[in-house]
């Protein structure tokens, strides 16, 4: 069994990106992140944003505002991002409170500046296998994780369990692109799917991504098939301080004796995000010198 790393291959790719910004000179990329509210997951997701730009040299700015901000007004503060000439990415820390829209507010980024792949012109850029759209973090995050690991999806059966637009449904187009690392068969399974198991046990590679801790069991997986966990999950653990411990979507400890690969939670697919980010940052500051 092979354990992706995918702590190791992130930290790779932030060294790969800390040498291309150090070669350009004065002016660095930046990347401002928006917050609404204090929602303790946002709050460490958006730390952990903040100290891989440090680490890359890339400048990153912080905007909180009060979960009391009005659509109208959010909608504001992000237009006057967009015409900030030197913002080169913006990104929107999901969830939003409910009386914010979040559709409308990824559209409101403008595509070029959109380093999350959320706004509709990159989805459709991805559609069209046009390279010059953001693609979002999560989903290039686990292409990038094969392909490191030498792992070919070409003529793979791929089942994606979750249909989300952050990760299933992006993710489940990445594979279908023409190449080494897409031109796989996919199936998308989801809340309504029936016989999800006997599915799940035909494919060569599981992208597991439901938010279900532990809902893939060691008796839905072809022995040898490739596991990419991507859920994050809470599970109580008396014996941690903390009182929990963070688990995936798969069983990791029964699914690792019989699958030929698998990334561990935490650790595997999480780090590769952040990761990707930064390169969507660094790859919107270069189209904007040409």
């Amino acid at each position: 069994m092979k354990l992706i790393d995918g702590k190791q291959i992130a930290a790779t790719i932030l060294e790969e990106i800390t040498e291309e910004v150090a070669k350009l000179g004065d002016q660095k990329p930046a990347v401002t992140f928006v917050r609404v509210g204090e929602d303790p997951a946002s709050v460490s997701y958006v730390r952990n944003k903040e100290r891989a730009a440090a680490k890359t040299g890339i400048i990153s700015d912080l905007k909180v505002f009060p979960e009391s901000i009005s659509q109208q007004e959010l909608i504001q503060e992000i237009q006057a991002l967009n015409n900030n000439p030197n913002v080169h990415g913006i990104l929107v820390q999901a969830p939003l409170p409910n009386h914010i829209d979040e559709g409308t507010i990824f559209r409101t980024v403008l595509p070029e500046k959109d380093v999350d792949g959320f706004h509709t012109v990159n989805i459709g850029k991805l559609c069209q296998e046009d390279a010059s759209g953001s693609v979002a973090c999560t989903p290039a995050g686990v292409i990038e994780l094969l392909k490191r690991s030498d792992i070919t999806t070409e003529g793979k059966h791929v089942v994606v369990l979750g249909r989300s637009l952050i990760v299933g449904k992006p993710v489940s187009l990445l594979f279908l692109h023409k190449g080494a690392f897409g031109n796989a068969t996919v199936t998308v399974c989801h809340s309504r799917t029936q016989n999800i198991a006997s599915i799940v046990k035909q494919a060569d590679i599981v992208v597991a991504a439901i938010g279900r801790a532990h809902f893939v069991t060691v008796d839905m997986l072809k022995p040898g098939a490739v596991v990419i966990d991507v859920g994050i999950n809470r599970i109580e653990d008396s014996s941690r301080k903390s009182g929990y411990r963070l688990v995936g979507d798969v069983d990791f400890e029964a699914a690792k004796d019989i699958v030929s690969a698998i990334t561990p939670v935490p650790g595997g697919v999480g780090p590769m995000t952040v990761a990707m980010l930064m390169k969507n940052t660094l790859r919107a500051f270069q189209a904007t010198r040409g």
